[in-house]
């Protein structure tokens, strides 16, 4: 049996002539809120938090919470509230005027006392909807900043714009046809694309927290180990960022760096990060839940180690084995590495399975993404412990499997190559970047380049034994290479930090088309009989997207990532991808996995010196079964890796 609509119960409310008192605990968003809104007052337990958040899964306030919250709060506050969809504490509350009253005792009984105590006023002014909307002189303008500004942040996302647009109907039309507009916009986005890839995403998120790994064990019959103590080793800007993180959770750090001028700057670095985050938050410094030691052996009783030394694999296995001798027994060893065999370092310890990857995203402190990565002699309750760490931190942990750049870098790989081998094709940076903003990453990928560091992708591949100094030969390991990127390096170029890469940098962060890379790229192309051909926004997405989709599947068929949603999480709260998407995988499915099959055949016929366009196993089998939603691929997949 179902209740009542919400929109004509509220308005029933509204118009009771008894006053109703809303009595606000723990948490009150979307509906309830409008519920709350549809009383004469509201009372909140001064720990309670409110909030329309509607936005975030591609909808708008659509009880009245579009039309309400202005006439209450002002616009500009409303605005805030509705297009960001933050939630807000009972003190902010109260300022706003969202609520009337904060009580730190029984929220019900001060409601009870609070209805009887204006029992006899009257409620022609408590009716919210009857209110006029305040509104500022300059209301035009208000709108057009509001509009520019969503615009710009929701990157493509088309939730935010119309909850602007309820405001505006609920700021210049009568409440009745405010409402009616409401329910229109709000139509158009129920059955938007959009939506669906954020409802996805939404639920995905909850989903990877169940972890499984491809033997089929699930966490739920592991339980992780206490961590109180904790320690990083190294700390350049991965160390300093996970310190914060651990130090704000709550944990003890023991942070070690062997060199005295680097541990003092990142003592000094990791203060003004404590400090900053701690006004931000309004709580107190954790500055001394921190002890700096330049010796390992201040680790003999640490709980969990993250190693976050230099991204080398010899110098890791040696610390490894000194980690070994020094740490307790049953210490955890933890490696930040982004690329390296979590069983090579593993076997360098005494307790191998104990061993496991806690791959942090820079600032380690603000990302969301963890990617935990289990070795093949990994346990069930380091993983649960790794996974449990990163729920303590507050991060988006998914667990996944051991392969040379576990599954967000190595999705990355080929789609990076690609806007090489555009390059040589005749695009330019500008080309391939405004095509990837425009698709929704907040960066495409050459100015992410730019600011990573040019020599930080040359040091990956100089450890891959792909580089070749002095020689700008395009093949490598018997397929095609493209050298750009070595050549920048050895011309100086690292992109921000010197002033120019892909783009020119003067005296600031805003990326410049460099008339010297176009004379580079135009005596590069002829040097080696480049044919240069026009390329469209098309190709540039397809090329760059499908390749990474592919690679992808191959990951899901190759068992390193448990399911689409794994690998969906990591590209959306690691790598940019466009939440209103959903993540690559989503994606593929919005396409249609056919289109997303043709197009690869497509690309392959036309470079066949490029391997990783050939479409795997996985994407051939999914459309031969008729290409099911993405929520029934799993069955598919498991099939997939049994056969393989």
């Amino acid at each position: 049996m179902t209740g009542p609509p919400l929109v004509p119960m509220i308005h029933a409310i509204e118009a009771a002539n008894k006053p109703v008192v809303a009595a606000i605990e723990g948490i009150a968003l979307g509906g309830g809120l409008e519920l709350a809104l549809g009383c004469h007052y509201r009372i909140a337990h001064s720990k309670a938090k409110v909030g329309l958040p509607e936005v975030t899964l591609g909808l708008l306030p659509a009880a009245g919470g579009s039309q309400r919250l202005p006439r209450l709060t002002g616009l500009p506050a409303a605005l805030d509230l509705i297009t960001t969809g933050r939630h807000v504490t009972a003190v902010e509350a109260l300022k706003l005027s969202i609520v009337d009253h904060l009580t730190d005792h029984n929220t019900v009984d001060a409601a009870v006392k609070f209805a009887k105590s204006v029992a006899e006023q009257s409620l022609d002014a408590r009716r919210i909807s009857t209110r006029p909307c305040p509104c500022p002189p300059d209301l035009d303008a208000l709108f057009e900043a509001a509009m520019q500004k969503v615009r710009q942040s929701a990157r493509g996302a088309i939730a935010p714009v119309a909850c602007v647009q309820a405001l505006q109907a609920a700021a210049t039309l009568p409440y009745a046809r405010g409402m009616e507009r409401e329910k229109e916009l709000m139509a158009t986005l129920f059955t938007s694309g959009q939506a669906r890839a954020l409802q996805y995403s939404f639920f995905a998120q909850r989903a990877v927290a169940r972890w499984s790994i491809p033997s089929g064990a699930r966490w739920d019959g592991s339980k992780p180990r206490p961590v109180l103590k904790t320690a990083v080793i190294g700390l350049g800007t991965m160390g300093r960022g996970i310190t914060v993180s651990l130090a704000q959770a709550g944990l003890s750090v023991v942070a070690v760096e062997a060199q005295e001028k680097p541990l003092r700057e990142a003592k000094q670095a990791i203060s003004g990060m404590l400090q900053r985050g701690a006004q931000r938050r309004g709580v107190a410094s954790a500055l001394d839940r921190i002890t700096y030691s330049q010796k390992l052996q201040a680790l003999a009783d640490v709980d969990l180690v993250i190693e976050a030394v230099f991204e080398d694999l010899e110098l890791k296995k040696q610390l490894f084995q000194q980690l070994s001798a020094v740490c307790k027994p049953g210490a955890f060893l933890c490696t930040n590495t982004s690329t390296l065999d979590i069983d090579v370092l593993a076997s360098q310890s005494r307790h191998p399975e104990l061993v496991v990857g806690m791959h942090f995203f820079a600032p380690a402190h603000v990302m969301k993404l963890l990617e935990v990565v289990y070795g093949s002699r990994s346990s069930l309750e380091t993983v649960a412990t790794a996974m449990n760490l990163g729920k303590k931190l507050g991060k988006v942990s998914v667990a996944v499997g051991n392969c040379r750049g576990f599954v967000g870098n190595r999705m990355l790989k080929p789609y990076m190559e690609q806007g090489l081998f555009l390059l040589e094709e005749g695009a330019t940076p500008q080309l391939v970047d405004s095509v990837l903003e425009e698709f929704g990453f907040a960066m495409g990928l050459f100015r992410m380049s730019d600011l990573s560091g040019i020599d930080v992708g040359w040091r990956v591949r100089k450890a891959e034994g792909l580089v070749q100094p002095g020689t700008s030969t395009r093949v490598r390991n018997g397929r095609r290479y493209s050298p750009l990127g070595d050549l920048l390096y050895e011309q100086g170029r690292f992109g921000q930090k010197t002033g120019c890469g892909w783009y020119r940098y003067d005296n600031s962060r805003e990326a410049r088309p460099d008339s010297w890379l176009y004379s580079f790229l135009e005596e590069y192309r002829a040097r080696h009989h480049l044919a240069v051909r026009r390329i469209d926004g098309q190709e540039v997405l397809e090329r760059c997207l499908y390749t990474l989709i592919n690679e992808g599947f191959r990951i899901l068929e190759e068992g390193i990532a448990a399911g689409p949603e794994d690998v969906d999480v990591i590209y959306v709260f690691g790598y940019g991808w466009p939440k209103h998407r959903g993540g690559p995988m989503f994606y593929a499915s919005m396409v249609g996995l056919t289109k997303i099959l043709e197009r690869l055949e497509h690309y392959q016929q036309a470079h066949p010196d490029v391997p990783y366009l050939q479409p795997c196993v996985l994407l051939r089998r999914l459309v031969d079964s008729g290409s099911p939603p993405v929520h029934k691929w799993r069955e598919i997949i498991q099939k997939t890796c049994s056969h393989l």
